[in-house]
């Protein structure tokens, strides 16, 4: 595939619905990069936006930090992600009754990488859950009503062949998964091959496209190389002589995420989960070329004491 290929429709964005991630912040200037992103992009009114969770629950508390307040402070409705890596099933339980208590109900099912980062050796805990499929059935046994699991277009780095892939797609299902959403791609056609093989395999709950605005080309395509999502060579075309050009990378970036979106919509897409990367520029730019428009402030949430 050299590029996307789209005509434009009037009104496409009044079918369109949008989710958005986030990550817990480190510091006092990440947590205040975070609220002005939320501010901003609770305008746009999504479906739901996910909070990520690290390898052990690393990030445990900042991620129930930033969840509480989203709930507390904001419109926006969130969706905790739940990793099972180095963890034993009563940790976890925990987490989730913790959660579930919070007033959370979507979570984001995930096995998780493992401590030492993408690439290195996954391996179970011993008195843990063993993948995000015993992790999906958890979750449903403990409350949870709308889980979403992952999925991967050109298969995930681990998996020997597609087959292997899918087959763990259909266990997360079966388990009570209400969706997938995929690791980004470039590729539109992979995404839709990889939708053809799920349907054949008699799969049908969605499968939702994970687009990543692309902040810094270099990195992305040094990550993309690490978890197995293709870069095209027209996509680093695009970018090439544009390291020292914030401004004009941005422009592109938006055009690009943009261009891939209305092509997906084209085939008939109707949902798309965005990572945001805490940043809300791009994301609005994105929103508004395929027809979103930001309304009028959200109200903030109420919540008894």
């Amino acid at each position: 595939m050299n590029q996307f290929r789209f005509s434009r429709r009037p009104g496409i964005g009044d079918r369109i619905k949008v989710s958005f991630e986030f990550f817990p912040p480190k510091n006092d200037l990440m947590e205040a990069r975070l609220w002005e992103t939320t501010d901003r992009l609770q305008a746009l009114a999504p479906d739901f936006v996910s909070v990520t969770y690290g390898a052990g629950g690393s990030t445990r508390e900042r991620t129930a930090r930033t969840v509480g307040r989203l709930l507390r402070e904001t419109s926006l409705v969130p969706a905790t992600h739940l990793t099972c890596v180095d963890a034993s099933r009563e940790a976890v339980d925990e987490v989730i009754d913790a959660f579930i208590g919070m007033g959370v109900t979507r979570f984001v099912a995930l096995r998780g990488d493992p401590a030492e980062g993408v690439g290195a050796r996954y391996r179970p805990h011993p008195q843990g859950y063993a993948n995000a499929a015993e992790l999906v059935g958890a979750l449903k046994a403990r409350g949870a009503t709308d889980i979403s699991v992952s999925a991967y277009p050109e298969k995930h780095p681990e998996s020997p062949d597609f087959a292997t892939d899918i087959d763990m797609l259909k266990r997360k299902v079966d388990a009570g998964a209400t969706r997938a959403i995929t690791q980004f791609f470039f590729d539109n056609d992979s995404y839709e091959r990889y939708v053809e093989r799920v349907r054949r395999a008699g799969l049908y709950v969605p499968i939702v496209p994970g687009i990543l605005p692309i902040h810094n080309f270099r990195q992305v395509a040094g990550f993309s190389a690490r978890c197995g999502a293709h870069v095209p060579a027209w996509l680093a075309e695009r970018f090439e002589g544009l390291d020292d050009d914030p401004q004009t990378h941005a422009l592109v970036a938006a055009a690009v995420a943009a261009e891939q979106v209305l092509d997906l919509i084209e085939r008939g897409i109707t949902d798309f989960h965005f990572y945001t990367m805490n940043r809300a520029d791009l994301v609005v730019a994105i929103c508004h070329m395929i027809g979103i428009r930001s309304t009028a402030a959200a109200e903030p949430r109420t919540v008894a004491a």
